[in-house]
């Protein structure tokens, strides 16, 4: 049984949109290879998805049966939800008001332990039939077969039309 652990962020000041497209980039990834992309991200959001991050591998260690290799940990799921919008209003010309409107997101990650793969070697099929061939290897040759033979060419006269109602003209080869 595989470890799975998350973690969330609540109102923080950004977008929904914008966090998306950073954890994006982490969806499916090793937990290393995760914090590393974050780490050179050039969006600002990307430092607390990766407090989030790192809170999410936290947790997955406190986990009753976590082998206790966090290489083997990857982003299982990641998600930005919408949080409650401050609503504030800036000064316009003439009396007026603008609004502005300061979103927030909420911010899910989702590590998982990635199983561990038991390797069997393949038994050999009887002939050799259902192995692959190399890439750019030629197919075997297939036993030869009764093959039809070629219709000879028949000499046909080559017609032309002419300009006139519709009557052809044959020239002799």
């Amino acid at each position: 049984m595989a470890v799975q652990a998350h973690a969330t962020a609540k109102y923080v000041r950004t977008s929904a949109q914008k966090a998306g497209l950073v954890l994006n980039m982490i969806r499916g990834r090793d937990v290393n290879a995760a914090l590393a992309t974050l780490r050179f991200a050039r969006k600002s959001v990307a430092r607390d998805i990766e407090k989030v991050l790192r809170s999410a591998i936290a947790n997955a260690q406190q986990k009753e049966g976590f082998g206790g290799d966090v290489e083997r940990l990857y982003v299982n799921a990641c998600y930005a939800n919408q949080g409650p919008s401050q609503k504030r209003i800036r000064p316009a010309p003439m009396g007026r008001a603008f609004r502005v409107i300061k979103r927030t997101a909420h911010l899910t990650v989702a590590v998982a332990e990635r199983p561990t793969k038991i390797v069997a070697a393949p038994a050999a099929p009887e002939g050799g039939e259902g192995l692959k061939r190399p890439r750019g290897a030629k197919p075997k040759a297939k036993p030869a077969a009764a093959k039809k033979p070629a219709k000879a060419a028949a000499g046909k006269a080559l017609s032309k039309t002419t300009g006139g109602k519709g009557k052809k003209k044959t020239a002799k080869a």
